[in-house]
């Protein structure tokens, strides 16, 4: 089983207009409303790989209701923790033609301690020798930022293989804490390493330092150009299969998405990530919010070299 926990989930609000005009009002020609958030996109992901999911986290008010809604719709398992709190609205206006875009993330509600415990107990109650648990997505206000990392003990304990995929402290706290593969990009690679992006040009063997840092396997996201891999046994260059851009965001959730599912069919680091590079680049190349297609991996993990 796949699990995904999303602590800050979001509905994404897509509204495009024919072209930015500031200091004026511009009117939606069309509208998008999506369950966000990068472990909802990950499990919207592999849903369109055939694959099942369980979908968890913090939901709350009329928003958490509308998302718990939409997902239930395209037949994604869940399993949410009710909070007090509004689930926070993801608002992003795209210039007609794709030319430019501006998004713009609510913080989100504050969590209570209790709150806290409960989806913790959730977790606790699914943890099975063997599954993949996808961690992805920025803490709401009242999350320790060593939360993750007390995740990742739990599910490692477990047998289980936990997947990091955040920013900022969190990461930080949570690659200590020995996960199955964590996922940086590039700036989050420089920024753990405490290098500047002409330092770590110049830097041999960074990807084995951050490996030392803790996490199992490294994978690190070099946006078009491709992804770096690496573990104990190897480190290889990925290149990005060649797609007509159309809206890069998801494309990140849809490349965890990507491996993680060969993960958990058994595969090695090396085999799991061209499919992982091709969920991205699917999910780049498609209108609005909208993902990938299981054809269109398929025909684009034959591109990656």
């Amino acid at each position: 089983m796949i699990y995904t926990l999303t602590l800050n989930p979001a509905a994404d609000l897509e509204l495009q207009i024919d072209e930015f005009a500031f200091d004026s009002v511009s009117r939606a020609n069309h509208s998008r409303l999506d369950c966000g958030g990068k472990g909802f996109n990950v499990s919207r992901m592999l849903k369109n790989l055939g694959v099942t999911s369980t979908a968890m986290g913090f939901i709350g008010g009329f928003t958490g209701q509308r998302l718990a809604s939409e997902l239930s719709k395209m037949d994604i398992k869940s399993q949410f923790t009710q909070i007090a709190g509004e689930t926070r609205t993801n608002v992003t206006v795209v210039e007609a033609g794709n030319k430019r875009h501006i998004k713009v993330n609510e913080a989100g509600p504050e969590v209570s301690p209790e709150e806290l415990k409960s989806l913790v107990d959730q977790v606790k109650q699914n943890l099975h020798a063997g599954d993949w648990w996808v961690l992805g997505g920025s803490l709401l206000k009242g999350v320790r930022a060593n939360f993750y990392a007390e995740l990742i003990t739990l599910i490692e304990n477990a047998g289980a293989h936990a997947v990091l995929d955040t920013s900022g402290e969190a990461l930080r706290e949570g690659i200590l804490a020995q996960p199955s593969l964590v996922k940086p990009n590039l700036d989050e690679a420089q920024e753990l390493l405490g290098l500047s992006s002409e330092e770590l040009k110049q830097t041999q063997g960074w990807t084995q330092a951050l490996l030392a840092m803790g996490p199992k396997n490294l994978v690190v996201s070099l946006g078009k150009k491709g992804a770096l891999m690496a573990n104990e046994q190897q480190c290889a260059e990925f290149t990005s299969p060649s797609i007509v851009e159309a809206n890069p965001i998801g494309a990140g959730d849809s490349m965890v998405a990507g491996l993680v599912w060969r993960l958990s069919l058994g595969e090695s680091l090396a085999q799991a990530l061209p499919y992982g590079l091709a969920c991205g680049a699917a999910s780049a190349s498609r209108q609005g919010t909208d993902l990938g297609s299981l054809d269109q991996v398929e025909q684009l993990r034959k591109e990656i070299n």
